[in-house]
């Protein structure tokens, strides 16, 4: 065996995971004492996450809920929200919601007692700390984000997506509950599963690839490829939902040790510029990225066919292909919005995502950026 490379592994303290596992969560978080809870959720789970509150409100804490994360959160939401957690000085933050709810209670939680703006902490370990409790609870699957040390912004000055990634944004609680899914509609459903399955896929082939992250990857890689078409199908499948969801943990466990790649990258310019949601983005580009990237770690992308049931490792980008028609995604860029005179921009910015490019298995050129764009166009 090649000696690895050293590795810090981060995760949430406690993880709870299963169909119902929520309630019993929330009622130990209600034991743990906390008195004022700063609930984020969104209007269309919101009964949910009052639902989930009850026990810390009956336990005596007082609770104060809000809503208004967009779907591509942005640097002024993330602001707004933690203005109004520093007037109620929380010492839990709970977190209910997809991804961008999560990503934006991890800075409220991390921030509210700070006098810098969110963006003197964009980059890698700049935040140091975080002095109130944090609990995430996603309902969808997904980005991952509740097991995750990052947090991703627009920057609407910049006119681009920022990362904010930090140990001390890894949630104290992960609380994945496969039942709180099964309202999430089929297109937000086959999304999110793609962005989950890019996750597990591209942590997997990647040149800071680890045998620690290697078995969640592939395993992820393995359930969500074959479940993700099912639950879109059938939203109440709650076999098929707890196995996606299996899979989106596992992807989210590899993102603070080894973190995405090119299909990430690229897909930034389509919501930075478009507006684009991340897993649609992400879907868009997903099979020609991983087509491009073929030739480079040959074993790597065999075993993800074989994960994937293709018959020979050629036939992975037509497998993830096949995947997107099946979770009923037009996958041209042309069919959301993108104008092909768009393309060499995007390129532009695409390649300036180094942070995630480096891990790509072969090297991105802007050439090869926009083939990439003009594939998927």
């Amino acid at each position: 065996m090649i000696v690895p490379t050293a590795i810090t592994l981060l995760q949430p303290p406690r993880i709870h995971f299963g169909a119902g596992c929520a309630v019993e969560a929330c009622a130990a978080l209600a034991r743990a004492g906390h008195r004022r809870v700063f609930v984020i959720t969104s209007p269309s789970v919101r009964t949910p996450a009052d639902a989930l509150a009850s026990p810390l409100r009956a336990a005596g804490a007082a609770i104060e809920t809000v809503t208004g994360v967009p779907p591509e959160p942005t640097l002024a939401c993330c602001e707004q929200l933690r203005a109004a957690a520093k007037a109620f000085a929380p010492d839990l933050v709970l977190a209910v919601g997809g991804g961008s709810v999560l990503d934006v209670a991890k800075l409220v939680a991390a921030l509210h007692d700070r006098a810098e703006p969110a963006s003197a902490f964009y980059g890698v370990n700049v935040l140091a700390g975080r002095r109130t409790a944090l609990a995430c609870v996603p309902t969808t699957a997904g980005t991952g984000s509740e097991v995750s040390p990052n947090a991703l912004l627009f920057d609407e000055a910049a006119v681009a997506k920022k990362a904010v990634i930090s140990p001390a944004l890894v949630p104290d609680v992960a609380i994945v509950d496969p039942s709180l899914m099964l309202s999430l509609p089929p297109a937000l459903t086959a999304t999110t599963g793609l962005d989950a399955l890019t996750h597990c896929l591209e942590t997997y082939a990647n040149r800071a690839a680890h045998p620690a992250v290697d078995l969640h990857s592939l395993e992820g890689v393995r359930l969500i490829g074959a479940h993700l078409a099912r639950s879109v199908a059938d939203g109440s499948d709650l076999a098929a939902r707890t196995a996606v969801a299996l899979g989106s943990l596992y992807g989210g466990l590899g993102l603070g040790p080894v973190n995405t790649a090119g299909v990430h990258a690229l897909a930034y310019p389509l919501g930075g510029e478009f507006h684009l949601a991340h897993g649609l983005s992400i879907a868009l580009l997903l099979p020609h990225v991983v087509r491009f990237n073929l030739p480079a770690l040959p074993a790597r992308h065999a075993a993800l066919a074989d994960a994937l049931g293709c018959a020979t490792t050629a036939d992975l980008p037509d497998r993830l292909q096949q995947l997107v028609a099946a979770c009923g995604i037009d996958a041209r860029l042309s069919a959301h919005g993108i104008p092909r005179d768009a393309l060499p921009r995007m390129a532009d910015a695409g390649i300036q995502v180094t942070r995630l490019l480096k891990n790509n298995p072969r090297e991105v050129t802007r050439a090869d950026a926009l083939r990439i764009y003009e594939a998927a166009f």
